[in-house]
């Protein structure tokens, strides 16, 4: 038999050997990176709440908490899970990679339950379960994405009309979010602040692409500092990365533990597929199974959400909030005869009204 020319030989085995250590090391390093953000979500929040006790809420604009020893616990417990979760991409592909994010939110339930005492009724749980399981499926159905091989080649993809406009889109709805509904609804709407940390996350996520493409290539010998564009993603990153963090602190603040953690990772995972799409191409060419799956699972991830906002149990009032004032319905008096009674606000005019209105103040 004629002997095949070297360069049309088939690559030795150890090659597949080689892709399946590193799928191996990706994976450990997606749990590993679950493990790590689920539990920094309720160090955090820990934090938050001691730092509350004594000053501004980070609800309200406060910013106390940078001077809480335990809110930095859980930063770095959470930067730490970001890092193992940036390695992890290296090593593996997205489609391995990002399913395994909903670890977090089971670590996170199970540690609110038991630390926090923060507990979901039944049908929090099953909404829970549908967002895990949507967003699931949604990864598993996501195109695949075409690695590029420099960082000119992605400021090429970023600076194409299409993601241009969805960039444009993602500022313009932070902005509104941020500047309109923050201040009025951010208290009682979980969907703005995770909103804000959402779709600035799918622009992180996409310049992280960016900068760790960069380290690769650099690590392998070939410089990419020395293009300006690769500090411009590093720039854009870290901006993200702080927006994210301080809009992802008012919601700890404010809401359930156990419902922002699976909310946001299903507006997430949702926003940062779409940006790939867009930014990659990724879309064209797929099945009409993947197309449909993918809708099911989008479906699936807004029923999920949906159930949860609605079996949310309240946050206990804070210190700040314990002298809540009475309704403007009800009044209290003392009448002529010194017994106290309760008067509506259509009897203020009664002819039977013979009393003094006093306000108590408490120390």
């Amino acid at each position: 038999m004629e002997q095949l020319p070297s360069n049309c030989r088939q690559p030795p085995a150890l090659g597949s050997s080689h892709l399946f250590a590193d799928n191996l090391k990706g994976f450990l390093l997606a749990v590993a990176s679950s493990a790590f953000i689920g539990t920094s979500f309720i160090v955090k929040k820990q934090g938050l709440k001691r730092a509350g006790a004594t000053g501004s809420r980070a609800a309200v604009g406060g910013y106390g908490y940078l001077m809480e020893p335990l809110w930095w616990i859980g930063m770095v417990t959470m930067i730490v899970g970001e890092i193992a979760n940036f390695v992890a991409y290296i090593f593996s592909p997205a489609l391995l990679v990002t399913p395994l994010g909903a670890l977090s939110i089971i670590v996170s339930a199970v540690l609110a339950h038991f630390i926090l005492k923060e507990k979901l009724q039944t049908m929090g749980v099953l909404g829970c379960v549908l967002c895990v399981v949507g967003s699931t499926v949604i990864v598993l159905h996501a195109p695949e994405e075409k690695t590029p091989t420099s960082v000119e080649q992605i400021w090429g993809l970023a600076t194409q009309p299409a993601f241009l406009l969805y960039t444009l889109s993602a500022i313009a709805v932070s902005l509104v979010l941020m500047l309109h509904y923050s201040p009025r609804f951010g208290q009682t709407n979980i969907m703005v602040y995770l909103g804000i940390c959402s779709v600035i996350g799918s622009l992180t996520v996409m310049s992280i692409k960016a900068v760790g493409i960069a380290i690769k290539l650099t690590l392998e010998g070939i410089n990419q500092a020395v293009y300006f564009q690769t500090w411009v993603f590093a720039m854009v990153a870290i901006s993200c990365i702080i927006i994210q963090l301080n809009y992802l602190n008012k919601a700890l603040d404010t809401f359930n533990t156990a419902v922002v953690s699976p909310v946001y990772y299903a507006m997430f995972t949702i926003l940062t597929i779409l940006a790939s799409a867009i930014m990659f191409k990724d879309w064209s060419g797929q099945s009409a199974s993947d197309i449909a799956s993918e809708i099911c699972g989008l479906i699936t991830v807004i029923s999920g959400t949906t159930v949860l906002h609605s079996t949310r149990e309240p946050e206990p009032p804070s210190s700040s909030d314990l002298y809540t004032p009475f309704s403007p319905k009800i009044y209290c008096h003392i009448q002529g005869n010194g017994e106290m009674g309760k008067l509506k606000e259509d009897d203020l005019l009664s002819e039977e009204f013979v009393a003094v209105v006093r306000q108590d103040h408490f120390t």
